[in-house]
């Protein structure tokens, strides 16, 4: 399966390395570091995101590319996904997104912790480091204080969007049937 499949897209693991790469770029100077830090960053997460959503929804493996991102889009954007026969894929991934999120929920706090010690780092970083890693700790403090403000609003809407989608892929199926068969 691509890595992406089923997750975000194959763009993410790249924005997570270019982000990642920048930081070390920013606070090192080294331009060898920062394509060692993008490189193992994008792979790591492009294959993590892979193997998870692999497990959440083992019948991506059964869909060609196109119709896994047809069904992807649609489920995440809450909109019917126009061709009955995969309305059984957005009845699956609506579920996997539901208990991805599900198995988050705890981890959570995970980041609260982790914003805190940032937002730290970023103020001893302020008054004893060099310009550069001053910089990096106030980006790095600012995106996670981003994430804890912005990811649970989007995360909380996903599974509305979901229902719906799962919801129209349902009717859609449903018309598709055979008169006089269940």
């Amino acid at each position: 399966m691509a890595a992406g499949a089923g997750g975000p897209g194959p763009g993410r693991p790249l924005a997570a390395g270019a982000f990642c790469g920048a930081f070390v770029l920013v606070e090192s100077a080294s331009w060898a570091a920062a394509a060692v830090v993008f490189a193992v960053t994008a792979l790591y997460s492009g294959v993590r995101v892979a193997r998870r959503m692999g497990r959440a929804w083992p019948d991506a493996r059964h869909l060609d590319a196109a119709d896994r991102e047809a069904v992807v889009r649609a489920t995440r954007a809450g909109e019917p996904v126009g061709d009955p026969r995969l309305a059984p894929s957005v009845a699956a991934y609506a579920d996997a997104l539901r208990r991805t999120a599900e198995e988050d929920r705890p981890r959570r706090w995970v980041v609260v912790l982790v914003t805190a010690f940032a937002l730290v780092l970023a103020v001893y970083d302020t008054l004893r480091s060099t310009p550069g890693e001053t910089v990096a700790s106030w980006l790095l403090a600012g995106l996670l204080v981003a994430d804890l403000v912005w990811w649970p609003g989007r995360r909380a809407r996903l599974p509305a969007r979901a229902g719906r989608a799962e919801a129209a892929a349902r009717g859609a199926a449903g018309e598709g049937r055979a008169p006089g068969r269940p």
